[in-house]
């Protein structure tokens, strides 16, 4: 009896330590063959060998989530490796600064790397998950997908913008059985990116204090095994003693 091999493509995935090679991880632990892409090369064949260390099946993807044609060739080269049953998008930076400061050039990066990359992946991977009617796209939000902070103008208009986008994404396709999920991380990730820029904070938070990558990943696997009887489209993450 054969078995179908299944994959997932993760747009965003840098260093080992962070939520995309934690997603990798997760589904590769499954079974699923897995692509991941990002714009650093070193950084994601290291993720890569890791991944690979740990028995996953794994392809790099070198591009940009912003250009149509850069997301298009990810696409088939996921299909090629193996065809794809989950996209994720978790692509996207966030650099804060007073309103009055924020150039046109900062504010039109955060749209496209959040906004602008999830509608393109998406657009790039429903044709072929239509022609399987199956398949799940989830997108990665933040607390700034809800609610604009204070000198977060741009982050938190291209998040909303995403969350947006999930929720049309859902009532268009979710009755063509496609699940769409948008995940908002609400609070800080106890990974490379932030105890790089913030050092001090993981001790100053406590015990549990950060999102876990890892717990992270175990919803996102969560929310594509679901029956489609019960489907999540949005679920909020965030640690016990985090306000909200």
């Amino acid at each position: 009896m054969s078995v179908t091999k299944k994959s997932i493509l993760i747009s965003g995935v840098g260093s080992n330590e962070g939520l995309g090679a934690a997603i990798a991880r997760r589904f590769g632990r499954e079974g699923y063959f897995v692509t991941i892409v990002g714009r650093n090369s070193e950084k994601l064949e290291a993720t890569a060998e890791k991944l690979r260390s740990l028995g996953i099946t794994v392809q790099v993807c070198v591009g940009d989530v912003t250009k149509n044609t850069d997301v298009e060739q990810f696409v088939e080269a996921a299909e090629k490796f193996c065809p794809i049953t989950v996209a994720v998008h978790n692509a996207g930076g966030n650099n804060p600064n007073p309103f009055l400061s924020v150039s046109e050039e900062s504010f039109t990066t955060h749209w496209r790397e959040h906004t602008l990359g999830g509608f393109l992946l998406a657009q790039a991977v429903l044709p072929k998950f239509l022609t399987r009617s199956d398949g799940t796209i989830l997108f990665t939000g933040a607390s700034g997908s809800l609610r604009g902070k204070a000198k977060f103008s741009p982050f938190a208009s291209a998040k909303g913008g995403l969350r947006n986008l999930a929720q049309s994404l859902a009532r268009e396709f979710g009755p063509q059985n496609i699940h769409v999920g948008h995940v908002i991380i609400d609070g800080g990730i106890d990974g490379e990116r932030l105890n790089t820029r913030a050092p001090e904070l993981k001790e100053k938070r406590g015990i549990d204090g950060m999102l876990n990558i890892d717990a992270i990943a175990d919803n996102y696997w969560v929310i594509h095994r679901q029956t489609r009887s019960a489907w999540t489209l949005e679920m909020d993450l965030r640690p016990w003693s985090e306000n909200f």
